[in-house]
């Protein structure tokens, strides 16, 4: 199949890559997947027997009149521990790297049936300027977008890092949060040449 190139030409492309039919399932179980990855399962809490103090008995068993109590660091008393406390954790899913190219072919697939895949030439910022990148994406109709280039160029990431809802990724960074996360994929010829090449 043929991709159309904004500034005029076209682009011969892969349909194994491009043409794929819509897996959602598949999909949904990638973006999962890599959300899941991103947390830190850093959270944690203390058990009775992690907090500090109460090694004394708080007083005697009987004759107090009072409930007989143990330790003063029980669940139910001030400065007492978590009865189920959270610990670290690892939350990541295991994903094939088959099924996760898959999935990935069937989000570009999907961007090219909704014409929501804009490819051009080059996308390139001779300063990191935020007001000329806004700009240059209005000409596009980009203002909701991921801007995929081949090579991680600091001047393009540093222009759309104030931007709402864009974002600037290499091929290396792609990601299936980020696809399906914006309105337009901007890709350039040479970012689309490595796309395939990875996904084919």
């Amino acid at each position: 199949m043929e991709l159309q190139i904004t500034n005029g030409g076209s682009l011969e492309v892969n349909d194994a890559i491009f043409a794929k039919d819509f897996n959602e399932t598949l999909v949904h179980q990638a973006v999962v997947t890599y959300m899941a990855g991103g947390r830190s399962g850093t959270k944690a809490q203390k058990t009775r027997s992690e907090v500090s103090g109460g090694g004394a008995k708080p007083w005697r068993q009987k004759g107090t009149g009072r409930a007989r109590a143990g330790t003063s660091r029980g669940p139910i008393w001030r400065k007492g521990g978590v009865t189920f406390a959270a610990k670290p954790r690892d939350y990541t899913k295991k994903l094939n790297k088959k099924m996760y190219r898959a999935a990935i072919r069937s989000i570009f697939s999907e961007l090219v049936r909704q014409d929501r895949l804009v490819v051009v030439d080059s996308f390139t910022a001779d300063a990191p300027k935020t007001q000329a990148m806004i700009a240059k994406l209005k000409e596009l109709d980009c203002l909701n977008a991921l801007i995929v280039t081949d090579v991680d160029d600091m001047n393009v990431y540093l222009s759309t890092r104030n931007i709402p809802h864009c974002e600037a990724l290499d091929v290396q960074g792609l990601n299936p949060v980020s696809l399906v996360g914006h309105e337009k994929v901007l890709i350039t010829t040479a970012a689309l040449a490595k796309v395939q090449e990875w996904l084919s």
